[in-house]
């Protein structure tokens, strides 16, 4: 039988249009490249993304469920805008979630997969070296998973997607007090010692410094940003 490879053929791409629109709308909530309380319309995101409205209102409805958008009257959605308490919740929930998928990843990872978590590390460092807060957060977003992947768990990863999915818009408020000079935000930025930790195998430190990491930056949002019903 003739090698089928011959040719230089590429596998096609098997993955259906409706699911590319959602991961890739999953892909922008959770690296904060929407913010808290913008509307979104399937037409307009159906032209950015150069698919028809039918794709991009199937993954609406989907990230709904989730609690990632809002419905509004006139069929569009809103990214949800949550108050200081859903925010704090969030953030313990992903203390519990992301702390343990570091933990276990930390007793997984080899050498190629710790190789490009390195790759991630220096280009978050980058980022905000750079003061691109946009690319930050992007970055921000495949460090972390990076190593959230490696954990074994594939139900952990979903929830851990799904509370970032919710929290990831009002990430972008880690650039607040940072105006001036984005770097600044490496002082509540621990991803350094999380590397460091997974190179040694020391997953209870892995772990710690993923924790920190979360809630010094949940600590900094909650003293800058202002949130619905907020006195002040």
């Amino acid at each position: 039988m003739a090698d089928r490879t011959q040719f230089g053929l590429s596998a096609i791409d098997s993955v259906p249009l409706h699911e590319k629109v959602y991961l890739e709308l999953v892909r922008a909530l959770m690296s904060g490249q929407f913010t808290p309380g913008q509307k979104l319309t399937s037409r307009k995101l159906a032209k950015e993304l150069g698919t028809s409205d039918m794709p991009v209102r199937s993954a609406f409805m989907r990230l709904q469920a989730l609690r990632a958008l809002s419905p509004m009257p006139n069929g569009s959605v809103e990214v949800p805008v949550i108050s200081a308490d859903r925010f704090s919740q969030l953030t313990a929930v992903r203390t519990i979630l992301e702390g343990s998928a570091t933990e276990l990843a930390t007793k997984r990872i080899n050498g190629n997969n710790l190789r490009a978590i390195r790759r991630h590390s220096s280009e978050l460092t980058l980022a905000a070296r750079e003061g691109d807060i946009d690319d930050y957060l992007r970055k921000n977003y495949a460090f972390k998973f990076s190593i959230y992947r490696h954990c074994g768990n594939e139900q952990m990863i979903f929830l851990i997607e799904t509370v970032w999915m919710q929290v990831g818009p009002f990430l972008r408020n880690l650039a607040m007090g940072f105006e001036d000079d984005l770097s600044s935000i490496l002082d509540i930025d621990y991803h350094e010692e999380v590397v460091a930790a997974i190179e040694a195998q020391d997953a209870a430190r892995a772990r710690a410094a993923i924790v920190r990491d979360i809630d010094e930056g949940a600590a900094h949002i909650l003293r800058q940003a202002r949130f619905p019903g907020a006195r002040g």
